[in-house]
C-alpha cells in the first residue's frame, strides 16, 4: 500500500514538472475586439520555436483563440487609387467596346478596373503591344461577373493576366448580347508597405580565438537562454580593405554507439566585404551557442569594433474584452500548435489594430531546473528513504533482541 502511494506521489510530481513554466501579464484592453500584441524576445526564448506551446488564458482560464501574424508579413491594405493613363474608348454599338491604357510598369500580370454598379455579365478579351499598330493576345473569351457593390455606387475587380511588358494593354468587351458597362477609371492599389523594426538580442558572452596553424579566427558566441536570431551586423575597424569567406557553425548531436556525440554543423556562409555594411540575414537560428569561422588566408585578423545580433519580431491578434484580465502561458514541451478559427479570417484583419503589451514575465522552470539538476542522494525524498529504511533496520534488530531476551529468560 506504501509502495502504491509512493509512485502516485511520483507521478503527480511529474504532472506538475510537466505544466506551464513561463507566464506573463497582458496590458488590461480598453476596448472590445481584435487586438495586436508583440511577442517579447525573453518569451520566444523559453517557448518553442514555432511557438506551438504558446497560449492566451484569460481569468477564468478558459483559452483565448489567436493568430500569428507571420515574420515576413507585409501590410498591403489598398490606401490610394493609382490611376493608368486610358489612350482611347471606343463603343461600337451592340457589337464591342475598345479600351487602351498605357502601362506605366516594367511588367505587370493584373489591373483594376473601377466600374459603376451593374448587374450584367461581361466576356472580353485582352491584347498587348509596344506601338498600338501589332497586337498580340494574352487572354481570350474570359468573362467579367459579380459587377454589384451594395455600399457603393461603384465596384473595383482586378483582373489577371499573363505576366507581360507590352506598354499598351487592351481590352475587348463583347457588347453583342448586353449594353455597354460604364468603367470609370483604370489603374492599380498602391499598398503602404511597413517596415518593422528588428529587436536586438544581447549575447551573453563573444570570445576571439586565433589559429594561426589553420589561418583562420574563430568567434564563440553565447546566449543566457535560447534566442532565435535572424540577422548579423559587423563592424570591422581594420584593415581598410578585406574580403573574407565566413562560416557559421553550430553543434548538432549524433548517437554514435549508443553514446551521443556533438559535432559542428555548418548553418550558414557568407563574405565580410569591405565594400559592403557587412549585415547579413541567416536562416533562422535558434540556440544557446554558435561560432564564426573566418578564413583569413596570409592576411591579418580582422579587427571587430563589434558584433550585434537582431530578430525579427512576431505578433499575435486575439479577440480580448475591455477591462479583462489575460494572461501568457508557455513552455510545456508537450503541448502542440493549436488549431484556431481565428486565423480563416486573417485576410479581414486590419492593419491599425489596438495594441497592448505583454509584461510581468515570470520563469518557474528555474526553480525546477536546479532541483531536477541535483544528484539523487541530494533530494529529500531520498533522505525520507534513508530514514525509513533506517527505520525498518532498527525495528528488525529491536525485535530480535526482544526475543533473544525472551529466549534467553526461559532457559
Amino acid at each position: 500500500m506504501k509502495l502504491n502511494k509512493f509512485l502516485i506521489f511520483l507521478l503527480a510530481a511529474n504532472g506538475l514538472l510537466a505544466q506551464h513554466t513561463t507566464t506573463a501579464k497582458i496590458e488590461i484592453p480598453k476596448e472590445n475586439g481584435l487586438h495586436k500584441m508583440v511577442l517579447p524576445a525573453e518569451i520566444r526564448s523559453f517557448s518553442k520555436e514555432e511557438l506551438g506551446d504558446f497560449r492566451i488564458v484569460d481569468s477564468k482560464e478558459i483559452e483565448v483563440p489567436y493568430y500569428v501574424i507571420p515574420q515576413e508579413y507585409i501590410d498591403k491594405t489598398p490606401h490610394f487609387f493609382s490611376e493608368c493613363k486610358i489612350i482611347s474608348t471606343n463603343v461600337l454599338p451592340k457589337n464591342k467596346t475598345t479600351l487602351i491604357f498605357e502601362n506605366p510598369k516594367t511588367s505587370i500580370d493584373s489591373i483594376v478596373l473601377c466600374i459603376t454598379n451593374s448587374d450584367v455579365t461581361k466576356t472580353y478579351s485582352i491584347s498587348g503591344s509596344n506601338d498600338q499598330k501589332e497586337w498580340f493576345g494574352l487572354v481570350n473569351n474570359s468573362k467579367l461577373s459579380d459587377l454589384v457593390n451594395t455600399e457603393e455606387t461603384v465596384v473595383f475587380k482586378t483582373i489577371s493576366f499573363p505576366l507581360t511588358s507590352y506598354r499598351y494593354i487592351k481590352f475587348d468587351f463583347n457588347d453583342k448580347k448586353t449594353l455597354p458597362i460604364n468603367i470609370l477609371k483604370i489603374g492599380f492599389f498602391a499598398s503602404k508597405t511597413t517596415a518593422t523594426a528588428l529587436v536586438e538580442i544581447q549575447p551573453k558572452n563573444i570570445k576571439f580565438q586565433q589559429i594561426p596553424a589553420e589561418k583562420k579566427t574563430r568567434i564563440y558566441i553565447s546566449f543566457d537562454h535560447p534566442q532565435i536570431v535572424n540577422q548579423i551586423h559587423f563592424k570591422i575597424s581594420s584593415p581598410n580593405l578585406f574580403l573574407r569567406n565566413t562560416q557559421i557553425y553550430v553543434n548538432k548531436k549524433k548517437r554514435i554507439n549508443h553514446k551521443a556525440v556533438a559535432f559542428p554543423e555548418n548553418f550558414s556562409s557568407f563574405e565580410l566585404n569591405s565594400n559592403t555594411k557587412n549585415t547579413f540575414t541567416i536562416p533562422q537560428f535558434f540556440g544557446k551557442e554558435c561560432f564564426i569561422e573566418i578564413e583569413n588566408q596570409d592576411n591579418p585578423p580582422l579587427t571587430f569594433s563589434e558584433i550585434r545580433f537582431f530578430q525579427k519580431p512576431i505578433s499575435v491578434i486575439a479577440d480580448l474584452k475591455a477591462n479583462q484580465k489575460y494572461t501568457v502561458e508557455t513552455g510545456n514541451s508537450k503541448l502542440n500548435s493549436p488549431d484556431y478559427d481565428l486565423e480563416n479570417f486573417k485576410n479581414r484583419m486590419g492593419s491599425n489594430l489596438p495594441e497592448v503589451k505583454i509584461y510581468d514575465i515570470k520563469h518557474e522552470i528555474t526553480q525546477k531546473a536546479n532541483a531536477l539538476k541535483k544528484s539523487f542522494w541530494q533530494q529529500s525524498w531520498f533522505m525520507w528513504i534513508c530514514i525509513g529504511l533506517g527505520g525498518i533496520v532498527i525495528a528488525f534488530f529491536t525485535m530480535n533482541l526482544v526475543k533473544d531476551m525472551k529466549n534467553n529468560s526461559t532457559i
